[in-house]
C-alpha cells in the first residue's frame, strides 16, 4: 500500500502509554477530524493536488464533471496545460466559473453567471460539466447550459502533456488557460474525465502531489 488511509484515528496507546497526538514531532497532510464530515476532498486554500504525472492528453475532446462546494468566490478549479499554449482550464473568478480552451490558436472561454441573488460560492455543492468536443466547448452548471463561439474553427486539438492539477498549482509551473492563481478553498468530489467510450473516476488520494488537501473527509460545516 503506497496511499494513507482516509481515516480519522484517535486514543492510540503503544505498550500501555497513551500517545500525545497534539505535539507530534512531525506532521504531514493530516487534518483534525470533523464532528459532521461528507463525502469530498477538502482543500484548505494553500495548495493543489496533482494527477497523471506522466502528463494527460487533452487533444480532441473531453468531458469533465466534478461537485464543488466553496464560500470563496475565487479559486483555480483545474488546470492542463502544455509547454506551448494549448491548454484547458476551469475556474471561479468574481463568483463565475470559467471553461478556458487553447487549441494553439487562441483562448476560447464560456462563462457560467449565476442570475439574481442565486450563488455558487454559498457553500452548497453544485455539479459542473465541461465539454470539449474539436472546436466547440460548453459549460453546465447545475443544469444551465452556456457555450461559446469559438472563431479559431480550424484549431481542434489542444495538445497537452502536463499533469492535472486541481484546486491550484506550483508557483513553477506553467497554466496557459488559468487567469488566477488562487487556491481553491472549499471541496471537491466525482472528478470524472470522459473521452469517447473512456471514462475515468479520479482519486484524490492516490494523487502524486498534495499540498493543503485532504483527500476522503469534507468537514459538514466550515468552523
Amino acid at each position: 500500500v503506497t496511499h494513507s488511509i482516509p481515516a480519522c484515528i484517535g486514543s492510540m496507546t503503544i505498550n500501555s502509554k497513551q500517545l500525545d497526538n497534539e505535539t507530534p514531532v512531525s506532521i504531514f497532510a493530516v487534518n483534525k477530524c470533523y464532528e459532521t464530515v461528507q463525502d469530498g476532498t477538502f482543500f484548505d486554500g494553500s495548495g493543489f493536488a496533482a494527477l497523471v504525472r506522466e502528463g494527460y492528453k487533452v487533444r480532441s475532446d473531453v468531458n469533465i464533471s466534478l461537485e464543488f462546494r466553496t464560500t470563496v468566490a475565487h479559486g483555480v478549479l483545474l488546470g492542463i496545460s502544455s509547454a506551448k499554449v494549448d491548454a484547458i482550464g476551469l475556474e471561479i473568478v468574481h463568483g463565475k466559473v470559467l471553461f478556458h480552451v487553447n487549441n494553439g490558436a487562441g483562448r476560447v472561454t464560456a462563462t457560467y453567471e449565476p442570475r439574481g441573488t442565486n450563488s455558487l460560492c454559498d457553500g452548497k455543492w453544485h455539479k459542473l460539466q465541461a465539454n470539449k468536443s474539436k472546436h466547440h466547448i460548453s459549460l453546465i452548471i447545475d443544469g444551465n447550459l452556456v457555450h461559446t463561439d469559438n472563431p479559431y474553427v480550424q484549431s481542434t486539438s489542444a495538445d497537452t502533456n502536463n499533469p492535472i492539477y486541481l484546486g491550484g498549482y506550483p508557483a513553477d509551473v506553467k497554466q496557459n488557460c488559468l487567469t488566477s492563481k488562487s487556491s481553491f478553498r472549499g471541496c471537491l468530489r466525482n472528478l470524472v474525465l470522459t473521452k469517447g467510450q473512456h471514462t475515468e473516476l479520479f482519486d484524490f488520494s492516490r494523487a502524486f502531489d498534495l499540498r493543503g488537501v485532504f483527500p476522503h473527509s469534507c468537514p459538514g460545516a466550515e468552523h
